[in-house]
């Protein structure tokens, strides 16, 4: 059974920064491509950033590009955002999904529950 489980969300002050946490079980990693996507309250889920299965590919949406960076561990099953000079805007709910062998577009057919975020002014 494939499991992936965030952790890392909070409350922050702009500017700050905070490090997300995917911990994926029941899959073989270093196959699957990562994402990171958010969800705020009355908007649609966007794709934040995305690593390909390979690693060679990554996607950053425009509005986190030179502040949120993803790393992905494949030997602990782990894939990372962190999250830099953060603002109000990026308040959402952030989930992590997962890819058999995917690009940075997906198709995204794992996620996790989601990691509150909030940024305070």
């Amino acid at each position: 059974q494939v499991q992936l489980v965030e952790s890392g969300g909070g409350l922050v002050q702009a500017g700050g920064s905070l490090r997300l946490s995917c911990v994926a079980s029941g899959l073989t990693f270093s196959r699957y491509a990562v994402g990171w996507f958010r969800q705020a309250p009355g908007k649609e889920r966007e794709r934040v950033v995305a690593n390909s299965w390979s690693g060679r590919v990554t996607y950053y949406a425009d509005s986190v590009k030179g502040r949120f960076t993803i790393t992905r561990d494949n030997a602990k099953n782990t894939a990372y955002l962190q999250m830099n000079s953060l603002k109000p805007e990026d308040t959402a709910t952030y989930f992590c999904a997962a890819a058999d062998y995917g690009s940075s577009a997906g198709p995204f057919n794992y996620w996790g529950q989601g990691t509150q975020v909030t940024v305070s002014t």
